[in-house]
């Protein structure tokens, strides 16, 4: 028997085509809905721009029959505008206050109290992405359930970007003889290009790390894992595995995840200096990070356009003066402002370019959108290689979590790709208080 499925304004603005997400069922979205997604088409980011297709989607659908009453849709399920639902008086003695939730939960009430006086009544499900409207929905006896359609992996199953593998100790020598052994010798059926392997053995300490080849047939010696670049040395496997995917020509993009403290943009800036000022293999390093505010946002920045990103920025900053080796304020600006070929900038700024021949470094992208990272990535130009970074786990962006946004996007979309590749770093190196803190905190 098929469902009925009430679609809170959230999961509308987190995916325009959400409507097509419930197969052959019923797909109902309240007035108050409708009205919450007009309020904000006019904004200029990646909800308003939801907004308006989401007014796209429905303007069409309108063109094939009144909109309020039951539509087919092109999957097979059907959908309509509920306006008859709205009373007010299923909640007026649980939850006083007519919010555009109480209104969209009382549509969801409504419609379950009248199927339940039915011979056969279908299933009414609330579908929000709002975790107190499905708690005010459970406590009201009505099943409610989280959006996990645009998620691109549902578990914490993401994808880490190496295995470890027990080995005869006879695997591991001829491994480091010969710097390579094929793939098919390995205790393993499923890996991917650029993926790292920790063999182990079996009977001793003895270990090694490969990386496999671009057409999988092979793991092969890491080459630049053991390098020291602007004073950095790697300081644990993990590590190792990022600066290897750095140095390699034939890896252009490459995605790290990791808690604060892991290194992972100290390691990111010294490779890209490296490879911009030493090796000259690149005409600039770009570095951008997104502008979103952890707690409450300071307002508006007095000064020009730099003395207002300058906060924003300050953690690019302070890896910098650190490779710099800088101990005066501001100095480091003078630094910067006497090489051409560092630029700092806000990812707000990036729509619309095109980056070539560039080392291009994006930190914090678990605050990107698929949307926001698909266009970064089609900025990137001939000869460029471009950096993801960020921690999943820290999320500030408003409608993203650790499960659907951009990084973790990338990460799962793109692992098959030998062009790309990506690690997971584990270990805090920043200080034993900053790693106590990002374990227990």
């Amino acid at each position: 028997m098929t469902k009925i499925y009430v679609l809170d304004t959230n999961v509308l603005l987190q995916d325009p085509y959400a409507i097509y997400a419930f197969e052959d069922n019923e797909v109902v979205i309240p007035a108050a809905a409708l009205e919450e997604v007009d309020s904000k088409k006019r904004n200029m980011d990646e909800i308003g721009r939801h907004a308006r297709q989401v007014s796209r989607i429905m303007d069409g659908l309108r063109q094939k029959g009144k909109l309020h009453e039951t539509l087919t849709l092109e999957n097979g399920g059907s959908l309509r505008v509920e306006l008859n639902h709205r009373s007010f008086q299923c909640l007026q003695n649980t939850f006083l206050e007519v919010t555009n939730d109480n209104r969209i939960i009382a549509v969801a009430l409504n419609l379950h109290q009248e199927e339940q006086e039915k011979q056969q009544p279908r299933s009414v499900i609330l579908v929000s992405k709002d975790t107190l409207v499905r708690v005010k929905a459970d406590a009201l006896g009505l099943q409610a359930d989280d959006f996990l359609n645009d998620r691109v992996i549902h578990s914490d199953n993401v994808y880490m970007g190496y295995n470890e593998l027990l080995v005869p100790d006879e695997l591991i020598n001829r491994f480091y003889k010969d710097e390579h052994i094929k793939m098919n010798e390995l205790p393993t059926h499923d890996w991917y290009p650029n993926q790292f392997f920790i063999l182990k053995s079996l009977t001793s300490q003895a270990s090694a790390v490969g990386i496999v080849n671009g057409k999988k047939d092979q793991l092969n010696h890491c080459l630049f894992g053991q390098d020291v670049i602007w004073g950095i040395k790697a300081r644990n496997a993990q590590q190792l595995m990022a600066l290897e995917l750095l140095q390699r020509d034939d890896v252009r993009l490459v995605t790290m995840m990791g808690k604060a403290g892991t290194g992972k943009t100290l390691i990111a800036l010294a490779s890209g200096l490296l490879q911009t000022e030493d090796m000259k293999a690149f005409h600039k390093l770009f570095i951008a990070r997104p502008i979103v505010p952890l707690g409450k946002d300071i307002g508006y920045l007095p000064g020009e356009k730099e003395d207002k990103l300058k906060p924003w920025l300050q953690p690019i900053y302070d890896n910098l003066e650190f490779l710099f080796n800088t101990h005066q304020s501001g100095e480091i600006d003078n630094i910067l402002s006497g090489i051409s070929s560092i630029q700092v900038e806000a990812i707000t700024y990036i729509r619309g370019r095109s980056i070539p021949e560039q080392f291009i470094i994006i930190d914090e992208a678990q605050n990107l959108t698929k949307h926001e990272v698909k266009t970064i990535l089609t900025r990137v130009g001939e000869g460029s290689k471009i950096v993801l970074m960020g921690d999943p786990q820290q999320v500030d962006h408003p409608y993203l979590d650790a499960y659907n946004n951009g990084l973790t996007y990338v990460v799962e979309k793109m692992k098959e790709d030998p062009i790309t590749g990506h690690v997971q770093l584990t270990k805090g190196e920043r200080s034993q208080l900053a790693q106590v803190a990002a374990d227990l905190l």
